[in-house]
């Protein structure tokens, strides 16, 4: 067994890896997420602040149990999952699944399968990064939250039960046109008056040019649009802007 076990998401990047790093470095695949939230009651623990209740998926005990003897037999674990929301909670369930201290266990990250890159990430190791991580985990909390209830009215609404899902941004979309179409279906028609005037002045080289303006505002009723321009009776004109 190498001194140092490496752990990725990609299965298909492990032995490009293990190639660059060489003999001391045994690079291994989780396949993906290894933990998820439990399907009874969302997964969720309401009432104590949110608090999500991870378990293993059946698909995953093999990969989690193989993980852990390899672990148990490196001298050191090193958490090389992808650097994003996704990644940073991959590597922050390992940690906590497989035993590993997160205050000691490093974190590296690499944009590119390169000797440079991967000797770079190994050279310069982070901790986890728990922003990330609890940025990752309020995503799917609300995921759950709002997927749980919502797809259930679109599956009987829509009739297409199971094949539409709604999460977090589906939701707040849905929100939006419900909203908007709430207003369309309360508008009340009403009359509304606008006044455009045709003036004729010349213009820098001495030509008669004729233009429109338009009023200052749009009236309620004919008798205030009447009283407008009754005050602009024998008024002095003057081009204040050009649109």
């Amino acid at each position: 067994m190498a001194k140092n076990l490496v752990i990725v998401e990609s299965p298909a990047k492990a032995k490009t890896i293990e190639k660059i790093l060489g003999k001391d470095f045994e690079v291994t695949s989780c396949f993906g997420h290894i933990r998820d939230p439990e399907k009874d009651d969302m997964g969720i623990d309401i009432k104590n602040n949110f608090k999500p209740k991870y378990i293993i998926p059946e698909e995953k005990e093999k990969v989690v149990k193989d993980l852990k003897k390899m672990a148990k037999e490196a001298d050191e674990v090193w958490l090389a999952t992808d650097e994003d929301r996704e990644g940073e909670a991959i590597s922050r369930h390992l940690a906590e699944v497989l035993g590993l201290d997160p205050i000691t266990t490093k974190r590296i990250v690499f944009h590119e399968i390169t000797k440079p890159a991967i000797e770079k990430a190994v050279n310069q190791p982070r901790l986890l990064d728990m922003n990330l991580v609890n940025a990752q985990q309020a995503r799917r909390i609300l995921d759950r939250i709002v997927g749980f209830e919502l797809s259930p009215v679109l599956w009987r609404k829509m009739s297409m039960r199971n094949s539409l899902s709604a999460g977090r941004v589906q939701s707040v979309a849905v929100r939006l046109i419900v909203e908007r179409e709430r207003e369309i279906n309360q508008f009340s028609a009403t009359s509304a008056f606008k006044l455009e005037a045709f003036f004729t002045a010349k213009d820098i080289s001495g030509k008669s040019v004729t233009f429109k303006a338009d009023g200052p505002s749009r009236f309620k009723t004919a008798e205030d649009a009447e009283t407008f321009l009754q005050s602009c009776v024998g008024a002095a004109y003057s081009v204040k802007d050009i649109r």
